[in-house]
């Protein structure tokens, strides 16, 4: 049995929320992280008392019982669970893992017993339900009621907000029963309530966020700000961390509060504290308690008199009286030597500060993103400036925070801090694997590292410039046609009278009627072809547009999956160290986790791979198949080699043997080819005068008016194209079937 056991899947009750996180079993102490706030909440294991499982709509729930009262609630078991973690209980907290029976009795009266921080509700001795007094906000009396009000769930859809109690009198018992049941509920709930002397006050304080002016009184466990027309009281068990963040100017500083749950105020929830400080501003604050009051309660961290600079007062006051920790800018400085960098976030302008464990933006609305909830981080191109960039941050939820308007000059200090911190880059160019720090301006010359940022802006740059030209060669050729053009204006002014004198020369053989039947025959003609071709233009435009973005990234991917294919008989590439060791130990871990999946093995995988302390057996193993892998290559490579190089000599043998029959072949295609050209394609002389008399711009009809041989000789000499005889052709034909022209 392992000494260390591991839910990442557990919620744990806290003030009426079920926050996940993972909780961790260890053999001297337990330890819960939240997922949501980060917080982490620890105890000793010899400090607990009892421990008891329960049935719970979520599952099962572990219930731990400490010394001192306190009680921890976890849901989310399986019933599977319970053998584990009663011997790991039994073994190492000195303690059985004991199942309570819940009543399933419908009756709404029965036993109230405070136990610990809980009240517990007991039908017939067993268990109804318990209520977390941690989780009352407020409890009243009224006759023989008590009511309890609780804090307001914002995550969930429906929630308990009022539950009374009805207890009836007892004529025997000397104490009211009603006021003891109500004394009990305050000794534990988390309710707020300003006895005393405040530790310390602090007076018209500005603040960002809730805005305005306020009072701040400091008490032992909670802390009120006191404005014109709200107050607050914030427990410091909701305080989760401190910030102190020097403003760009020079001149203010920030301190930060993060809250959780928030402050409310109607429908407002106020996440962050935000208090604004001047530099150069000093005070003097005098605290309610004596010196050895402060020296017992806070370790001497406080002085019944404190002097200096405000933000510096303030900040160390609120570090002893919340028991939290200050974070401050770390080990980034822009460019003008500050520690933020100014941007936009939805809409509003703010400052960007990089720090060691996450990043944090002020003032409006105010952001912490932490490092381990960071899925990857984006530089993009800021829109419509080049003196800009943004910056995303995409956590592991998918939320994404765009913080746009960063200049330019504070992208290479910003890309070494994120790389610094081992932060994944997001790539969004996949055929580039690496990210470097170039600078946005666009310049090349500046270092000769890569980066796919730039190259995809080029990429699309290019892309939209081949479209554009592309689009300007289409509608050029729409829009202006020399030639179509041209005849245009000459067919227009065909329809006016004739002028020349070969124009007069015709119209004296009296065919002037018939040529200009003729024209206008041929210029409807060209409309109708023009017409049809722009109609063609036009389809194959918008078919073209369709179709280019998808035939453009089909033939990218087939490219990409052409080069990432291993050709055939290519050797596959060695295993890395960690690979031989997962494929040994893969059964081990099926055998140990049975039911194990195979996302869970990999990831189980992983976690004993970085406890294994001697890893030379398996990297000698990785090397040696590296080297079998480059040699093997090698011997591939030369047979490749040598492959090509016998295929180039066999492709050039066969050129020369056609180099050699290319004349013989010659005269036997000349004769053919007269032999087409002089039987197959003879017209008679009616035919050719018949269609000569329709046209005057064709000179090759008119030399068959003077000399049939020639004409004949210069006809198409396509057997397909022959005409059929007419009467005279069969007359003019001889006995043997062959033409006239090689009768005579």
């Amino acid at each position: 049995m392992s000494d260390v056991q591991e839910y990442p899947e557990v919620f744990q009750e806290v003030r009426g929320a079920l926050n996940p996180g993972r909780l961790k079993l260890q053999s001297n102490s337990v330890t819960f992280k939240n997922i949501k706030t980060g917080k982490v909440d620890q105890y000793q294991g010899s400090d607990i008392e009892k421990v008891h499982w329960l049935k719970r709509a979520r599952g099962n729930c572990l219930k731990m019982i400490l010394n001192n009262g306190t009680i921890h609630r976890y849901d989310g078991f399986r019933e599977s669970d319970f053998d584990k973690l009663s011997s790991f209980v039994s073994k190492y907290y000195s303690s059985e893992l004991e199942k309570i029976d819940m009543a399933l009795k419908g009756w709404n009266w029965g036993k109230a017993e405070f136990v610990g921080n809980g009240l517990d509700f007991n039908i017939d001795n067993s268990l109804a339900f318990e209520i977390p007094l941690g989780n009352v906000s407020h409890s009243t009396t009224s006759k023989n009621e008590v009511t309890l009000e609780f804090h307001q769930n914002d995550d969930a859809a429906v929630s308990l907000t009022e539950l009374r109690f009805h207890i009836p009198t007892d004529p025997t018992s000397e104490t009211d029963a009603v006021q003891e049941f109500y004394n009990n509920v305050l000794a534990k709930a988390d309710i707020i309530q300003a006895t005393g002397d405040a530790v310390v006050t602090f007076t018209e304080v500005q603040c960002l966020t809730p805005r305005g002016r306020y009072d701040i009184k400091l008490y032992p466990t909670f802390l009120q700000l006191h404005g014109k027309t709200f107050d607050y009281k914030v427990p410091y068990t909701t305080v989760l961390r401190l910030f102190l963040l020097p403003h760009k100017d020079g001149r203010q500083m920030f301190f930060v509060v993060s809250l959780d749950p928030p402050i409310k105020q109607g429908q407002t929830r106020y996440h962050f504290l935000i208090l604004l400080f001047n530099k150069e501003d000093e005070m003097t604050v005098e605290l309610g308690m004596t010196e050895e009051e402060l020296k017992e309660k806070y370790d001497g961290k406080l002085t019944s008199e404190m002097v200096g600079l405000e933000y510096e007062v303030v900040s160390k006051i609120f570090k002893a009286v919340t028991n939290r920790k200050i974070t401050v800018p770390g080990s980034f400085q822009g460019q003008q030597g500050t520690r933020c960098v100014s941007c936009s976030y939805k809409a509003a302008t703010g400052l960007l500060y990089p720090l060691e464990r996450g990043f944090i933006f002020v003032h409006k609305p105010p952001l912490h993103i932490r490092f381990d909830e960071i899925s990857c981080v984006n530089f993009a191109r800021g829109s419509g400036n080049t003196r800009s960039f943004d910056f995303e941050i995409e956590t592991q939820s998918s939320n994404v925070y765009h913080f746009v308007g960063i200049e330019k000059d504070e992208y290479g200090k910003l890309f070494d801090f994120v790389t610094g911190k081992k932060l994944r880059v997001k790539n969004i160019d996949k055929k580039k694997s690496t990210v470097s720090n170039v600078d946005l301006s666009g310049s090349d010359e500046e270092g000769g590292d890569h980066d796919a940022y730039l190259e995809r802006m080029k990429a699309e740059g290019k892309q939209r410039d081949d479209g554009d030209e592309d689009d300007e060669t289409d509608s050029s050729d729409e829009s202006f046609n020399p030639g179509e053009s041209g005849s245009e204006v000459a067919e227009e002014y065909d329809s006016n009278p004739p002028t020349t004198d070969s124009d007069e020369s015709d119209s004296d053989s009296g065919s002037g009627s018939a040529d200009l039947a003729e024209k206008k025959v041929r210029r409807e003609k060209k409309e109708k072809e023009r017409a049809e071709k722009k109609a063609k233009k036009e389809k194959e435009k918008k078919k073209k547009s369709k179709s280019a973005k998808t035939v453009s990234e089909g033939g990218r991917k087939r490219k990409e999956k052409k080069k990432s294919k291993r050709e055939k008989g290519q050797p596959k590439r060695p295993q890395s160290s960690y690979f031989l060791w997962l494929n040994e130990h893969r059964e081990q871990i099926k055998e140990e986790n049975p039911g194990i999946s195979i996302t869970d093995i990999s990831r189980k995988a992983g976690e004993m791979w970085k406890k294994v302390d001697d890893k030379t057996k398996w990297d000698k193993l990785a090397e040696e198949a590296k080297k079998d892998y480059v040699k093997a290559m090698e011997e591939w490579n030369n047979r490749e080699r040598s492959a090509s190089e016998g295929s180039d000599d066999e492709k050039k043998s066969p050129k020369k043997k056609e180099k050699k029959k290319k004349p013989s072949s010659s005269p036997s295609k000349k004769a053919s080819d007269t032999r087409a050209g002089s039987g197959g394609v003879y017209k008679s002389k009616e035919f050719i005068s018949s269609s000569d008399s329709s046209g005057e711009d064709k000179p090759a009809k008119k030399k068959l008016r003077k000399d049939g041989s020639e004409s004949e000789k210069e006809l198409p000499s396509e057997p397909d194209e022959a005409t059929p005889n007419t009467s005279e052709d069969s007359g003019h034909s001889g006995k043997d079937g062959k033409s006239g022209s090689e009768s005579d």
